[in-house]
């Protein structure tokens, strides 16, 4: 039977550990909190007093149960004051040798069979409990920021930790309101270990100059549905936190993924620390401000100041899923558009499907019946590519096959007249390649929409070093009359999303391959702890495990990145011809 806990010590009260206060205090039990001075207990007690005003505001709370929220915690600056506690837990900042004295110290302190709790976020728990002569009553237990918010808590165990000590922990979690994960003691457990390298390396590709801080945040909100985009996550998490679990990890794993990118110890030494300091990749307001103002640094190198080219009439090259969303995207913005299809077969399926997928916009109220009618009237179709020869723009949306494509710009460099612009969607092959195919590479740019196109909002404007700034310019105008959200950036395999989301996706293949949580606890972690619409797994089933580990292999063979190599399960899963969904069975089975 879980033990009941009625009283909990909480050290620390910074903006962490005055959160876990609250959470605690919300779920009726009582709080003795623990900082190094008046000051600082002063500034937690403001921090607890702004959140729960917040939730009165927002009906989460009435003004009576905040009197009691606030009633049951009481403030110390001595550790003494916690003798007679039943759990505690610390909440100070990242420092081993700080949260390890204070171990030390609490194990003198409360009575013998008191669990002692670390919310670390990245520190070897392990490390902590042999400075206590109870290591099997100590416990990792990793809230999320904002913790009255966030629903996830990562439970840490260590080779020494007691079960039943993991049993009340996890059962004081779900007391909580909170969703718990139960894990072994690992560099980042499962939400940071995924997550920081991903903004890692989406730091590197901001310090590489390969993309602007707008276009990789907004890649990823627009192309990969997350609630913020890395760096703005980075600048609310605070620079100097992130590069503290960063190094934390990489001195236990050696994994240079996890190397912090130079940048950040020198936006660190500058000041830089993010929302905090009110500048990091962006300047906000104030410091704590969430409103980032303009300062100036947004390169110009986008091209907008750029004269652009007129594009009043497409060509589509392609009858399959993503030519025929292409074509209704350019129709319903009242472009004229020319469609070819290998056979008058192909071309009546492909006119068919955007019928199909514009009547069901109008039945679900999302167009009107003229809006239809009226881009429908847009489209004309063809066989031949001769017919090409007046468009402005042609984009070509043909299977990812390289002598294909190339096959494509050679013919459309003689069709096509001087000035109009050749466009491929591929989303894994080199744009130069196709470049390399026409006599006018600064003519060739990459449109890389995103499936299914006439909902997905992004398309990354790929530019080869050939590729003339107006060409660049007049891409993103033309996503703008789309409704699109532009991002620019070069030609380099993945571009900005799938560069950044698969190896994610494969760290994540990795963390189950060895044995450390379950699929279904990671999915929890990655959804719960950090907001994403899905979890990995369920993502790489959706995406197709085939598709995946296509993408994956594409990377690693530009990159030559060791952490970039497929993991070995998702080649033996590929092999037995588990997919994902569209066979049925993937990391889970769907029959």
């Amino acid at each position: 039977m879980a033990r009941e806990f009625s009283t909990v010590g909480v050290v620390g009260l910074g903006t962490m550990g005055a959160g876990i206060a609250e959470v605690f205090a919300r779920s009726g039990l009582d709080v003795i909190a623990v900082e190094v001075d008046d000051e600082s207990i002063d500034r937690g007690r403001g921090h607890i007093e702004h959140s729960t005003a917040r939730a009165v505001s927002r009906g989460k709370l009435d003004e009576s149960e905040q009197r009691t929220l606030m009633g049951r915690i009481g403030y110390t600056t001595s550790l003494p004051d916690l003798s007679g506690v039943d759990f505690v837990i610390e909440a100070v900042p990242e420092h081993a040798e700080l949260k390890a004295e204070i171990f030390a110290e609490l194990d003198l302190i409360v009575a013998p069979e008191v669990v002692l709790a670390s919310n670390t976020s990245s520190l070897s728990v392990t490390e902590l409990s042999v400075r206590t002569g109870r290591p099997d009553r100590v416990v990792g237990m990793h809230f999320f920021n904002p913790a009255p918010v966030m629903g996830l808590v990562e439970i840490v165990r260590t080779v020494v930790t007691e079960p039943d000590v993991i049993e009340d922990v996890t059962a004081l979690a779900g007391k909580l309101g909170k969703t718990p994960v139960v894990i072994g003691d690992r560099a980042g457990f499962i939400a940071n270990a995924l997550l920081f390298g991903y903004l890692n390396h989406a730091a590197r590709m901001y310090e590489q100059h390969y993309a602007s801080r707008e276009d990789l945040d907004a890649a990823m909100r627009f192309g990969a549905g997350y609630p913020m985009g890395p760096l703005a996550l980075l600048d609310l998490i605070g620079l100097d936190t992130a590069y503290e679990i960063l190094d934390t990890m990489y001195r236990q794993s050696r994994d240079r993924l996890h190397a912090p990118a130079p940048v950040l110890k020198q936006m660190i030494t500058a000041g830089l620390l993010g929302r905090k300091s009110g500048r990091g990749f962006y300047a906000y307001e104030e410091p704590d401000s969430p409103i980032v103002v303009a300062d100036g640094s947004t390169p110009a190198a986008d091209g907008e100041s750029v004269e652009t080219r007129s594009v009043r009439r497409v060509g589509v090259v392609g009858t399959g899923t993503m030519a025929t969303g292409i074509v209704e995207v350019f129709a319903k913005s009242g472009l004229d558009v020319l469609v070819r299809g290998r056979s008058g077969a192909k071309i009546d399926d492909a006119l068919a499907a955007v019928r199909r997928s514009l009547d069901k916009a109008v039945h679900r109220g999302k167009l009107a019946e003229a809006d239809r009618d009226a881009a429908l009237e847009q489209i004309t179709a063809t066989t031949s590519l001769d017919d090409f020869a007046e468009v402005d723009l042609v984009v070509e949306a043909v299977a990812e096959d390289l002598e294909v494509k190339r096959g494509v710009f050679a013919t459309l460099d003689e069709v096509c007249k001087p000035g109009a612009i050749l466009a491929t969607t591929t989303s894994s092959l080199p744009v130069v390649e196709c470049a390399a195919a026409t006599n006018r590479p600064g003519d060739v740019v990459g449109l890389h929409f995103f499936n299914p196109a006439p909902v997905m909002k992004l398309v990354e404007v790929v530019h080869t070093i050939s590729t003339a700034p107006d060409v660049v310019a007049t891409a993103r105008d033309v996503c703008r009359t789309l409704r699109k959200q532009p991002v620019t950036c070069g030609d380099r395999a993945g571009f900005i999303v799938n560069a950044l989301l698969f190896p994610y996706l494969n760290d994540a293949v990795k963390m189950l391959e060895g044995h450390y949580a379950s699929a279904e606890d990671i999915d929890t972690a990655m959804k719960v702890g950090c907001s994403l619409p899905m979890g990995p797994f369920a993502l790489l089933d959706v995406v197709g495990l085939d598709v995946s580990l296509a993408i994956e292999r594409t990377l690693y063979q530009e990159f030559r990145e060791p952490g970039f190599a497929p993991a070995p399960l998702l080649e033996h899963l590929v092999t037995a011809g588990r997919l994902g969904r569209k066979t049925g069975k993937g990391f889970r089975d769907y029959s």
